[in-house]
């Protein structure tokens, strides 16, 4: 990777499940505090590529580098590189028979080795910080969607990574929970963390993105900023996608 400065970069990515290519030759750079919007119809690609950031799934060729290193190397370690990437499903995935606290504290002890006394601390702040402070020592069945799918998202935060990949986070919830787990994805962007979010929200896309892409067929067919997306995009197929969907 010849600039160092970028926070995250990816050079011919490719990723293939048998004959199925999910991920063709992707190309893409986030800088630090940068948040990227992910675009495109499911089934495009978008989803295997934040798994792929995040080392989930292996890719078949190209490179994955972060702060200048290549994470992508076959053989190499995911967990010390994993510690530093969050990811937050569509599906919440919090342990049930824990608490909120329960479900955040329990990777820092674990994964980061922290104490108890610095875990809940952390837990303590994040939970105040996007309005769950009271909700502590609940159990997952007791919140709604909306709540559910915040605690998930400090989860992810308990561990202090450098960088957030969202997936789809608002599409199993109901509309009217929407906005408020927009809202804590905003407050993140405020504090400069680097994000880069697959999300069907085009409206939010629009409104707090740096940079946009158009995904489709495993490829990134189009990149820009927001504005320059939704108004004038390049591509017919991006066209065709937009105005179907707005």
């Amino acid at each position: 990777m010849k600039n160092r400065s970028q926070k995250l970069v990816l050079e011919d990515v490719t990723c293939r499940f048998d004959e199925l290519t999910v991920c063709d030759g992707i190309n893409l750079s986030v800088d630090a505090g940068e948040m990227v919007c992910l675009i495109g119809a499911s089934g495009s690609g978008k989803s295997t590529l934040l798994r792929c950031i995040n080392l989930l799934e292996p890719i078949d060729s190209g490179h994955i580098w972060l702060d200048g290193e290549d994470i992508s190397i076959p053989g190499l370690d995911p967990k010390p590189y994993r510690k530093r990437i969050g990811i937050v499903f569509q599906s919440f995935n919090l342990f049930p028979h824990m608490t909120v606290m329960q479900n955040i504290c329990l990777a820092p002890t674990r994964v980061l080795n922290a104490t108890v006394t610095e875990t809940h601390a952390v837990a303590k702040d994040l939970l105040q910080r996007f309005g769950l402070q009271d909700k502590a020592s609940e159990y997952p069945d007791r919140l709604s969607g909306g709540q559910q799918q915040r605690v998930a998202i400090v989860r992810a935060l308990a561990m202090q990574p450098e960088i957030m990949l969202l997936d789809e986070i608002t599409s199993a919830l109901d509309p009217e929970l929407v906005g408020e787990v927009l809202e804590v994805v905003k407050a993140l962007k405020e504090q400069n963390m680097t994000i880069v979010l697959a999300t069907h929200e085009m409206a939010f896309a629009r409104e707090v993105a740096d940079r946009v892409c158009f995904l489709d067929g495993g490829k990134i067919l189009e990149t820009a900023p927001p504005e320059e997306i939704f108004t004038n995009p390049r591509e017919a197929r991006t066209r065709e996608f937009l105005h179907r969907l707005l």
